[in-house]
């Protein structure tokens, strides 16, 4: 199994730890721009590899080293301006990047899944379809897969039960269009409804994120944690229901936008696409979330061409 790293910032260089702490590849390859930070990250992490029982060749390169990958995960980025947190400025400049990057990335490597980390992930996710002419199905960001975890910790927190025993999602745009499927939320068959401290916790999942951009500046261990755990699904084809950002087709009467909804992930990438029960509000909630992000999705496109030169 082959994954390449493209672009190595604190999540590529974090989700490439992982990778080899964890054993999730045979072979794995790091691009960066600036080509000295990659080598300097693949001499550390073979050094690293030493300890672990995988053994996994380890090498940083020009895009042509990663042909022939079966997993590309995208972390590559422009960065924010100064102060700002909204992770949608980033977008056109982001779909300048992938612009840049993915058709070369999609040639060398015509059967690979792509996973896409950088943001707005769901923007991000629907031109990448457009760039590499991968089917929908092997295209798919991290989307709301951390805010569900988060989500089920604080929610664990509530119960006094393992967050791994939660079961609860939120979906939509992973962003401020999102929304959490209160009614599903369940511990052991108990469902824990929609109270005050299901809504306590989501409240607290609304502030995470922030809270630790704030204190570090940045945040990179969950999303590379997630990230891992779709990795881990498509090499293990353990079909496992992961909430992801894909582009949806005639989902609750939504097509051609990218949300995160829950897919069983396996071998390929997406297996299925699941369709949970959701409340007339969430409904509401969910097609909301589409016009929003379907905007931002032709903004970022046309910001993009007007500001070529």
């Amino acid at each position: 199994m082959k994954v390449s790293v493209i672009g190595l910032g604190r999540v590529g260089s974090t989700l490439a730890y992982t990778l080899v702490q964890r054993g999730l590849c045979d072979e794995l390859v790091l691009y960066n721009r600036r080509p000295e930070v990659a080598l300097g990250d693949a001499y550390d992490l073979e050094h690293a590899a030493s300890f672990t029982p995988w053994f996994t060749r380890i090498r940083a390169g020009d895009l042509d080293a990663t042909a022939g990958s079966d997993i590309l995960a995208f972390c590559a980025s422009a960065s924010l301006p100064d102060g700002a947190s909204d992770r949608r400025l980033l977008g056109p400049a982001n779909v300048g990047v992938l612009e840049s990057l993915l058709p070369r990335l999609a040639e060398l490597s015509p059967k690979a899944c792509l996973i896409m980390l950088s943001n707005p992930v769901d923007v991000l996710v629907w031109h990448a379809v457009r760039l590499t002419g991968y089917p929908a199905g092997r295209v798919l960001g991290t989307g709301t897969l951390v805010d569900s975890a988060r989500f089920r910790s604080m929610l664990s927190n509530a119960v006094d039960i393992h967050p791994d025993d939660v079961r609860a999602y939120i979906l939509g745009e992973h962003g401020e269009a999102q929304f959490p499927v209160l009614a599903m939320a369940q511990a052991g068959g108990e469902y824990l409804g929609d109270h005050a401290a299901t809504r306590a916790a989501y409240e607290q999942v609304l502030q995470a994120g922030y809270r630790v951009l704030q204190n570090k500046g940045y945040t990179n261990f969950a999303v590379a944690m997630a990230t891992a755990l779709i990795i881990e699904a498509i090499v293990q084809d353990s079909r496992r229901t992961i909430p992801v950002s894909i582009r949806l087709r005639d989902y609750f009467g939504i097509s051609d936008v990218c949300l995160s909804v829950p897919a069983v992930i396996g071998a390929g990438g997406v297996r299925r696409v699941l369709r949970p029960r959701l409340s007339q509000q969430e409904l509401e909630q969910l097609r909301s979330a589409a016009q929003v992000v379907a905007a931002e999705t032709r903004r970022a496109g046309k910001q993009l061409a007007a500001d070529e030169p």
